[in-house]
């Protein structure tokens, strides 16, 4: 991987995402997209907070990767698209007047046959990421060994879409998670499109960061399949396979344990989670949220482990000890 590849596939996903940005501003300032009440939530501190960042984000993320140079381009940028796509469904059609939370809970819906719009994203973005493995993985052994890798790299694609997601409960956290995530791999030589994950996100957290954005599902979802697939497209089989082991025990984990919970109560975690926040107000440590968005949001809860609902606590006093993110 090339300096010069890197660095432009910053400077691409980082302009394709200032200029989605603004052009999806102009067109719902117009009344275009279903208008400005679609795009915007509530926060606990009664701010509005908006949307648009994450099909930004995900524009940027695909702009990136098609010009990023490395393994796979193509399907990275396709299996980045349609998680950004999928996610945004759940975060503008999510039926509020049934919660069904995390992963278990939508999957158990299915098994019930019902389709909430988090189980649907969970289809859609299982489906894309096979599509854009079976696309992308190069084939070095039997049939056999290639079907394997196959179905490790969509899993792991898929499931580094859905892992990203659990992170994005406080401001410009899934932007960190994910960027740390890519960094490594530069020095392994599969992350091509690491300069995209940083463009886009250097990009985007003013905003998040300073509480006016927010990915959502649809911008950390497709953060997580292009993390998934510079790890799928570029890594060795132990490597994928000790990565996949990661993701899961993970995502398993977050159905128990509260991921903002063991970030606070740990001294470096917790400086680089607040790293350039604002700072939480007196006012806030009592009387916090549960979640980041008020009674007239209409978004679901932060406690949503397997597939948070795009609402984002910015407050660090919501009760950590549940599970989640």
């Amino acid at each position: 991987m090339g300096a010069g590849r890197f660095i432009a596939a910053g400077i691409v996903a980082g302009a394709a995402t200032v200029l989605a940005r603004r052009k999806l501003d102009e067109k719902v300032a117009e009344g275009s997209l279903g208008g400005t009440s679609t795009w915007t939530r509530t926060n606990h501190r009664g701010d509005p907070i908006s949307l648009l960042e994450g099909p930004a984000v995900t524009a940027g993320l695909v702009a990136g990767a098609a010009v990023s140079g490395g393994n796979a381009p193509g399907p990275s940028a396709f299996a980045t698209a349609a998680a950004g796509a999928f996610g945004l469904v759940d975060d503008l059609a999510e039926d509020t007047s049934e919660r069904t939370k995390g992963l278990r809970g939508h999957l158990g819906a299915l098994v019930e046959g019902r389709l909430t719009t988090g189980g649907l994203k969970v289809l859609g973005i299982s489906g894309s990421a096979l599509i854009a493995a079976a696309a992308g993985t190069r084939r070095t052994g039997s049939a056999f060994g290639h079907l394997v890798d196959i179905g490790l790299n969509g899993a792991l694609i898929g499931g580094t879409a859905n892992l990203v997601n659990l992170f994005d409960l406080r401001p410009g956290r899934a932007l960190k998670a994910g960027t740390l995530a890519s960094l490594p791999l530069v020095l392994g030589g599969a992350g091509a499109a690491t300069g995209a994950v940083v463009g886009a996100a250097v990009a985007a957290a003013p905003g998040d960061l300073g509480e006016k954005d927010m990915l959502g599902d649809g911008g950390a979802n497709a953060l997580g399949a292009l993390v998934g697939s510079q790890i799928a497209f570029g890594t060795s089989r132990a490597v994928r396979w000790t990565a996949l082991a990661g993701v899961v025990g993970l995502m398993l984990a977050s159905e128990k344990v509260s991921f903002s919970k063991v970030i606070a109560g740990n001294e470096w975690l917790n400086k680089v989670d607040m790293l350039g926040r604002r700072p939480v107000e007196p006012a806030e440590v009592s009387t916090g949220s549960a979640s980041g968005a008020g009674p007239t949001s209409g978004v679901g809860s932060t406690s949503d482990s397997g597939t948070a609902s795009g609402v984002r606590s910015t407050s660090a006093s919501d009760p950590m000890g549940s599970p989640g993110a």
